[in-house]
């Protein structure tokens, strides 16, 4: 057959921060940028192949069922009620950072089942794709956290009330919350980071952190800036691996001091993020943490705008993604 140019779909879907502090694997947000792009098309080719991956550096396999775009588009094919009579194409444009503990996997699996399913005309729901997405998070983790992904897809906050059976929960976003994210150039590995942590906690540290998440949820709904602030404390996760990132006390002190809401580890690391009530603020941040990271020889990459309300979409002729 011969590619007609409606024969291809293009998705974006954007980086999201997990946990935000006291939220371990219940927790995310949305963030405008950075994000990936995704095209899917109709191919002479049968099955789904992996045809083109550029910014990745040559480190993410070419495997379908390896690949978290290629797995995710998989898992929604077996879910179709009859199975398309072509081939599927896949073209991942990675455009932010592996490895970054800003989504990187999520975002390549929500942007292709985002596509795909426009190329087939929309046969599922949003909260259908997540799940199909979730597949794709097996290939870069070997475990199908929810929390990136439902960012991602749907945007805003959102809550994991359950992992099996899966159960998202879209949270209110107050206006006038702003994000700043930090990606300094470190490599560390999800795997690893879930090594580290403890297999048990007191029952004290967990009554003090599920007091947390209750209060920051309250606060979102409520538009209480004070009780976001007091509920954004990790007694258990961040504490483990913290260590891991250089400067890490003395970026979150001048965080907190310069007006952040909260300042924690974004994922697993070993990006970071300060969470603010304006730009103003999280700008001001932004030039301290570069000062701060110079210090330590490390580069870092810096975004900040608004909690991302949209999530993942399909990219129109001549519409700019970001």
């Amino acid at each position: 057959m011969s590619i007609k140019k409606s024969d291809t779909v293009k998705a974006f879907a954007p980086a999201s921060v997990a946990n935000v502090s006291c939220g371990f694997d219940v927790l995310a947000l949305a963030i405008n940028e950075p994000g990936d792009i995704v095209e899917v098309s109709k191919s002479d080719k049968p099955g789904v192949s992996i045809d083109e991956i550029t910014g990745d550096d040559g480190l993410l396999p070419r495997e379908p069922i390896k690949n978290t775009a290629g797995r995710a588009a998989l898992a929604l094919i077996a879910n179709l009620d009859e199975e398309p009579d072509f081939g599927i194409s896949i073209r991942i444009h990675k455009m932010m950072p592996l490895g970054s503990g800003m989504g990187s996997s999520a975002a390549s699996s929500v942007a292709a089942v985002v596509a795909l399913n426009r190329l087939l005309g929309d046969p599922f729901s949003k909260m259908d794709l997540l799940n199909f997405a979730l597949e794709g998070e097996l290939a870069a983790s070997g475990s199908p956290h929810a929390d990136n992904v439902s960012a991602s897809l749907l945007g805003g906050f959102t809550l994991i009330r359950s992992q099996n059976p899966l159960d998202v929960v879209q949270l209110h976003v107050p206006d006038g919350l702003v994000i700043a994210v930090f990606h300094p150039h470190l490599s560390i590995s999800t795997k690893n980071t879930r090594l580290i942590l403890r297999k048990s906690v007191q029952m004290s540290q967990a009554v003090k952190q599920w007091g947390n998440v209750g209060g920051l949820i309250a606060g979102l709904y409520t538009e209480d800036f004070d009780l976001i602030s007091r509920s954004m404390e990790d007694h258990i996760v961040e504490p483990a691996r913290s260590i891991l990132i250089p400067g890490f006390d003395e970026m979150k002190e001048y965080a907190l001091k310069a007006g952040a809401l909260g300042f924690s580890i974004s994922g697993a690391g070993p990006s970071v993020f300060a969470l603010c009530r304006s730009e103003e603020i999280a700008r001001t941040i932004q030039n301290d943490i570069v000062k701060i990271l110079d210090t330590y020889n490390l580069q870092v990459d810096t975004y900040v705008s608004p909690v991302n309300r949209k999530g993942s979409y399909v990219i129109e002729e001549g519409e700019d993604p970001v």
